[in-house]
This record gives structure tokens, C-alpha cells and sequence, in this order.
């Protein structure tokens, strides 16, 4: 048997509110609107964070590592200026220094009659002194002094 409704209530009752006692229907459908939103916009997050990181990835940049430690602090920090600094650094193209001088490197190899790779292992500790000499065994290590020319010294009127 159903409560009378009170005289002062309308007799047309919206379909959100629910009786006492049963099931609130929109209360759920909200909360699972809500997780989902809170899910949708933590993806986004975190997409929009690894942007720079993906760039620099795609493009196979020498700074790929640079980038994501840039990602990750400004992750841990909040401090967006290191996303921004990824960001530019991800979109920069740093030149490659190291792949021109291997082949220079490679080609003096080659005009001085060595295999590639070879002159590393047969370079000098110090510059023209290919083998130094031997120490003898009673021998006494003498510095060397430095001598400064001398300056005259200036005449001054007492």
C-alpha cells in the first residue's frame, strides 16, 4: 500500500526522485558518467604530457633521452617549464657532429695505411712522443724551472 502524498505536494513528480526505499537510478548513472570522465581526462593528461616525447621519438632525434627525463620532471614537479623546454628541444633538430668526424677519422685510416678503426690503438699518450723514453733505474727526476726575462726597473725621483 503506497503513502498518500500530501495535500501540498504536486501530484506529478519529476522521474529522478525516487521513492524511499528503491533503487536511485540517476545517482548511478551519474557516478559511472563520472569515472568515466575522470578516466577520459587523465588520458588526455597524459597524452598531451608525452607529446614531446612522442615527437622526439618518431623523428628518431639524437635528444630522445633528453626529452623524456624533461617529460618526467615536469611530470613529478609540476613545473611546466620543463614540458615546454621538451616541447622545443623535441622540435629542434640538433645537427649530427659525431657521424662526419668518424668518416674523417675513417678516411685518414685509410691515406695513412690502417685499417679502419686501427689508428686508435696505436695513437700517442702525448703529442710527438710516440715512445718515450726509457727511465733508468738510478735515475733522478730534476723539474724543470722556468726563467722570466728580466724587466728593468723603473727609476722613480725621490
Amino acid at each position: 500500500m503506497a503513502a498518500p502524498l500530501n495535500p501540498a505536494a504536486p501530484h506529478h513528480l519529476p522521474v529522478f526522485i525516487t521513492a524511499p526505499g528503491e533503487t536511485d537510478v540517476l545517482m548511478i548513472v551519474m557516478a559511472v558518467v563520472l569515472v568515466l570522465a575522470v578516466l577520459a581526462v587523465g588520458l588526455l593528461f597524459l597524452r598531451l604530457h608525452t607529446l614531446p616525447e612522442r615527437m622526439a621519438h618518431k623523428s628518431h632525434k639524437l635528444q630522445f633521452e633528453i626529452v623524456a627525463v624533461l617529460g618526467l620532471l615536469a611530470l613529478f614537479t609540476h613545473v611546466h617549464l620543463f614540458w615546454v623546454a621538451g616541447l622545443l628541444l623535441a622540435l629542434i633538430d640538433i645537427p649530427d657532429f659525431g657521424n662526419p668526424l668518424r668518416r674523417i677519422a675513417g678516411s685518414l685510416e685509410k691515406l695513412a695505411g690502417l685499417k679502419p678503426g686501427e689508428g686508435a690503438a696505436e695513437a700517442p699518450d702525448a703529442i710527438g712522443d710516440e715512445h718515450p723514453p726509457a727511465k733508468e733505474a738510478n735515475a733522478v727526476e730534476v723539474p724543470k724551472t722556468i726563467t722570466l726575462p728580466r724587466t728593468p726597473k723603473e727609476r722613480t725621483h725621490a
